[in-house]
């Protein structure tokens, strides 16, 4: 380099030094020790592993001609109630079997007035089960 950079240079740092500070213009690996160093390769791992799970999750899938997300198939279908068994029957069936897993006839007679019992984990003894 010649002296005519080497002095701009180093102008330039002075007036970034008196603008933004001391801390503008130190060396980013002036902190830097091996500690910092495996924290950050453990940060980075653990990124990468949630891109990873984040990109399978978005990944489309054919569903009749269609393509739809992984993370929208809900391949797991909540259709019968925990308490009497009954299928679900209706859109309010529905509802209550995702909310509290049972059907709304359960909803009225064991958990409507009980919700926080219900939460716990409470269920009713010797319910007749219906098909």
């Amino acid at each position: 380099m010649k002296n005519k950079d080497l002095n701009y240079v180093a102008a330039l740092e002075k007036a970034i030094k008196k603008k933004y500070g001391e801390a503008a213009i130190q060396n980013p690996a002036k902190d830097w020790n091996e500690e910092k160093e495996r924290d950050y390769l453990k940060q980075l791992k653990q990124f990468i592993e949630k891109q990873k799970k984040y990109e399978l999750e978005t990944e489309p899938e054919n569903v009749n001609g269609v393509l739809i997300t992984k993370k929208l198939l809900n391949k797991d279908t909540k259709n019968k109630c925990s308490v009497c068994t009954s299928s679900v029957k209706n859109i309010n069936d529905d509802i209550f079997i995702l909310k509290y897993e049972c059907c709304e006839k359960c909803y009225i007679d064991y958990v409507d007035g009980r919700e926080a019992r219900w939460m716990k984990g409470w269920r009713p003894k010797n319910v007749r089960k219906s098909t």
